[in-house]
């Protein structure tokens, strides 16, 4: 059963798809979740609050599925580009996340203002942590990229310092194809142009990597309910 802050959160969501944030009461969105006003204003604060809290579950669940993709046993080349085609169809499913990767919030997205300086520091950890600062896309590249790199690098011991920057480069460049991708789609998807783009990449070694995988993308995409 969700918590009260997660009813919270998806009768907000919820709301934001029938109409533009602007619109959306605080009243509503407590009764929407069965819980009192005051109920939600514990949580987070003001509607202002609300809405940083949206992006933080919005950036941690994209993370979440991006860890879940890379865990995959797959080599380097498939892993980049099944998580680039997942980028982008989740980023096109999912307006939150789209403007999140891209910094382009419309008229009907919440605007996650930054907490005001010298604010009291919310009760709830969960909102201290979305009101201390939310993720713009350079970081969210940076985080995908290490995220990337971390994971291809295991069972490859020994690698020169040169090496390791240059698979960074190339975890870089695939995140960077989905993201152009979201914003112009390619007519056959992105994860053609992210193996051409990390030709040469070596499987990963190690006994059961990669095995018998097919030269398609093979990494197995997270369901809503994996997020």
């Amino acid at each position: 059963m969700p918590t009260a802050r997660e009813s919270l959160l998806n009768a907000a969501l919820l709301a934001l798809a029938e109409q533009p944030w602007s619109a959306v009461r605080m009243v509503d969105v407590a009764s929407a979740a069965g819980v009192s006003r005051q109920t939600l204003y514990n949580e987070f604060g003001s509607k202002d609050g609300l809405a940083r809290a949206l992006v933080r579950r919005e950036a941690d669940a994209y993370l979440h599925g991006v860890d879940r993709l890379l865990a995959e046993p797959a080599g380097p080349a498939d892993r980049l580009a099944a998580l680039a085609e997942w980028t982008a169809g989740e980023a096109r499913a999912r307006p939150l996340l789209r403007a999140l990767l891209t910094g382009c919030w419309g008229e009907r997205l919440p605007t996650p203002r930054p907490a005001r300086r010298g604010a009291v520091l919310a009760g709830v950890p969960a909102q201290r942590r979305a009101d201390a600062g939310l993720p713009g896309p350079s970081d969210v590249v940076a985080a995908v990229r290490d995220r990337s790199l971390a994971a291809l690098e295991q069972g490859r011991p020994g690698r020169t310092s040169e090496e390791s920057a240059e698979l960074g480069r190339h975890c870089e460049v695939a995140m960077r194809l989905a993201l152009s991708s979201v914003v112009a789609p390619a007519g056959e998807g992105v994860g053609p142009l992210v193996r051409t783009a990390v030709e040469g990449l070596s499987p990963v070694s190690g006994a059961g990597a990669g095995a018998g995988v097919p030269n398609g993308v093979s990494a197995t995409s997270p369901t809503a309910a994996d997020r």
